[in-house]
């Protein structure tokens, strides 16, 4: 186990456990098949099944062990159970910009980012803004194109 942090909501301890289940009861075993049948057939130097199946097998044994670290290290935080006035872990965020646009963030773990639905790990630049404002706080944001001035219009524990 390492010193680092490992915030993570259910969903995305959930995630990890199902891909390190998959990896190491379903795929794992069926390659330890193909390499074992592909060992049997002699020269393993010229044998393309062997040597793409031990590849295949080290690179899952490396993610196994990944996962398992990453979810020995988890702190699983359900954002339901969670009450407070300021932008914490597990918070959905609603920011305006200074243009009047608005956009719904939620901060999660490291393990869980997903731009596409606007959930930002909780160590990325905008969540470090926001994280431990109140309702109504203007925050403002470095960006590569300058800074931006951003206001908490609400914030929820969903």
């Amino acid at each position: 186990m390492s010193d680092k942090k490992n915030y993570i909501t259910p969903p995305g301890f959930e995630k990890l456990r199902a891909e390190y289940v998959q990896l190491l009861n379903g795929e794992r075993p069926k390659i330890v098949e193909v390499v074992t049948w592909a060992a049997s057939n002699g020269d393993r130097s010229e044998n393309a099944d062997y040597q793409y199946g031990k590849r295949r097998l080290r690179e899952i044994d490396k993610r196994v062990h990944f996962l398992k670290n990453r979810m020995e290290d988890a702190e699983v935080i359900d954002p339901t159970q969670l009450k407070s006035e300021k932008v914490i872990f597990g918070a959905t965020v609603t920011l305006e910009n200074e243009d009047g646009e608005s956009t719904v963030y939620q901060i999660v773990g490291e393990d869980e980012i997903d731009i596409k639905n606007k959930k930002i790990s909780w160590r990325s630049p905008l969540a470090f803004a926001v994280l431990g404002k109140k309702l109504d706080d203007e925050v403002k944001l470095q960006k590569p194109t300058g800074e931006e001035l951003l206001t908490i219009l609400k914030i929820e524990f969903t």
